[in-house]
């Protein structure tokens, strides 16, 4: 059976980046679709593990080769899915996972109308600023703006099929591996009804 192409998106500060984390570990047959940008490295983060960090001219080069499944330029930096092998090893079997913003998942919905598209939420904006504020790695500036443009991301995410509350890490998990199963069992129906009737 092929593979699912499951696609998270949430506001800047969500939790995003913990909770794909620690799903990659706790679901089998789950590989993380590593996103390519342009911004600068956070702490800690490690090009080809986090992010493949590019200059702008090599990024720009891969959108003239058509190698992003979806590009987009959020904040001033592009953001994008390399197309690489993520059919290939979906057609193996295996679960893609990717971690990209509205706008890239919005470009996603249209090539990819079989994905499933997970949008994940703060329990409210007061505790996304929160969140945002503790990290410190914003300016001010910076701040100000992934927070007058959260309220507006979170109503796009009426467009996505689940919408999951991120509260508490090991919840957020357990929901978005629920939402998998269901999504395997109803891509497996008519196997399975094949599969009986030739019994």
């Amino acid at each position: 059976m092929k593979g699912l192409l499951i696609v998270v998106s949430g506001p800047s500060g969500t939790g995003k980046g913990t909770v794909c984390d620690v799903l990659l570990k706790e679901t089998k047959n789950l590989a993380y679709s590593i996103s390519a940008t342009t911004r600068q490295p956070r702490a800690g983060e490690v090009d080809g593990k986090n992010y493949y960090f590019l200059t702008k001219d090599a990024f720009e080069e891969k959108i003239r080769e058509n190698a992003f499944l979806e590009y987009a330029n959020v904040y001033g930096n592009y953001y994008g899915t390399p197309l690489g092998h993520i059919e290939d090893r979906r057609n193996r079997g295996e679960d893609i996972l990717l971690e990209i913003d509205t706008q890239g998942a919005l470009n996603i919905m249209e090539r990819c109308p079989d994905g499933v598209f997970i949008f994940l939420i703060p329990p409210s904006l007061q505790e996304l600023e929160r969140r945002i504020r503790g990290r410190g790695t914003e300016s001010q500036d910076s701040l100000e703006k992934r927070l007058s443009s959260a309220e507006q991301e979170i109503r796009i995410g009426k467009k996505y099929q689940y919408v999951v509350v991120n509260d508490d890490i090991s919840n957020a998990v357990h929901q978005i591996q629920a939402i998998l199963l269901a999504e395997h069992c109803r891509n497996e129906k008519e196997y399975k009804i094949e599969e009986v009737l030739k019994k």
